[in-house]
């Protein structure tokens, strides 16, 4: 291998990075001691930047890109480095690949209750959890605020510091709102937004920034929920002394004297019923009481009919009307008839008070002959 195949091999002059860890927010383009050649191609994908720290100082940022490392691309850096070749020469600079894409599905909840001052209940405790998603904002600024000289930084060493913001605006949110407790889960959209609101100047200091935040459910401690069904039982059973005297009756219908139970039950109320009228007839001393007039019982429902023939309907006519025209043929077995309460159209002979109007007259007379 000759001087220049070694020196060649000194240079680095593609620079890149391609992810498939999906929790690695930033990485550190390893050099291994070999300088970067000045016109080598740095690609910078969608979703990505690319920092260049030079001398522990911040030179440059790079969007998504394709680029060549010459002075005029890198008019930070090529301030930084008094070159003595015309900016020829390598340069020793570190790289930081950021990723800007959203991180979803990340995981907060409240470790312990928050309390909140209901306006039915009083004091209350309530759990939270949900989830959010957070991307880079600004590369610079979480690379200095946050990343420091890590080489490989993922979203796990962040995420508890984020799950703590959270929690945080989310008690003072809470607070302030005043929804009662009953109204929260048809209020969580509105209390995400509240508090993303909240956090997002928060995490603008660290270059991040919060897309989303959902709360997916608010609870109350479990002896308070306990409580709350059994508030919701009795709101459904309603009456609770015909619920006990059902609960009394399906218990004896488990159990095999059920049945037997019942029937003396009823033996001892029926002879309690004898023995109580038979004391009222005979009265004190034996002598008979005054007998009450019985009421006589209500006359009987007189129905009107309607007739129904080549789809025309006639009537109402009385139970005696139709008596007449089923004598003068007007009325036949077959006709059609309805009468309030009826649920269609009846054949006149299938109704019982109809049916005997037919019987009661004489068959027609046989043939002649």
């Amino acid at each position: 291998m000759g001087i220049f195949d070694f020196l060649t091999g000194e240079f680095i002059d593609v620079i890149h990075w391609t992810d498939n860890t999906r929790d690695t927010m930033v990485w550190r383009f390893e050099r291994e001691g070999h300088e970067i050649k000045y016109g080598a191609k740095l690609t910078v994908r969608e979703g990505q930047a690319a920092v260049f720290i030079h001398e522990g100082q911040l030179a440059d940022v790079f969007t998504p890109g394709l680029y060549m490392l010459e002075t005029n691309n890198m008019p930070i850096l090529t301030t930084l480095n008094h070159w003595d070749h015309g900016f020829k020469s390598p340069f020793k600079s570190e790289v930081y690949f950021v990723n800007t894409t959203r991180f979803n599905d990340l995981k907060w909840g409240t470790k312990n209750p928050i309390i909140a001052r209901d306006p039915e209940f009083g004091p209350v405790r309530l759990r939270a959890f949900g989830t959010y998603s957070v991307k880079v904002s600004d590369p610079a600024r979480f690379l200095t605020e946050i990343v420091g000289t890590d080489g490989e930084f993922t979203m796990d060493e962040i995420s508890f510091q984020i799950r703590n913001i959270i929690v945080q605006e989310f008690s003072r949110t809470i607070a302030r709102a005043g929804i009662p407790v009953l109204d929260m889960a048809a209020n969580t959209r509105e209390l995400g937004k509240l508090v993303g609101k909240e956090i997002e100047a928060q995490l603008a200091e660290y270059g991040l920034s919060l897309p989303e935040l959902y709360i997916e459910n608010i609870s109350l401690p479990p002896a308070v929920e306990a409580v709350m069904d059994k508030r919701t039982s009795m709101g459904v059973v309603g009456n609770l002394n015909e619920y006990m005297q059902f609960q009394a009756a399906e218990a004896l219908g488990r159990d095999g004297s059920g049945a037997a139970a019942i029937q003396a039950g009823m033996g001892a109320g029926l002879g309690m019923q004898i023995a109580s009228g038979m004391a009222q007839q005979a009265g004190p001393w034996g002598a008979k009481p005054a007998q009450t007039p019985m009421t006589p019982p209500p006359p009987p429902v007189e129905h009107v009919w309607h007739i129904t023939e080549n789809g025309q309907t006639t009537g109402p006519f009385s139970k005696a009307k139709m008596g007449r025209m089923a004598s003068e043929g007007g009325l036949a077995r077959d006709s059609l008839v309805w009468t309030a309460g009826q649920d269609g159209w009846i054949r006149a002979e299938e109704v019982r008070e109809l049916a005997q109007l037919f019987t009661i007259m004489p068959p027609p007379p046989p043939p002649a002959g």
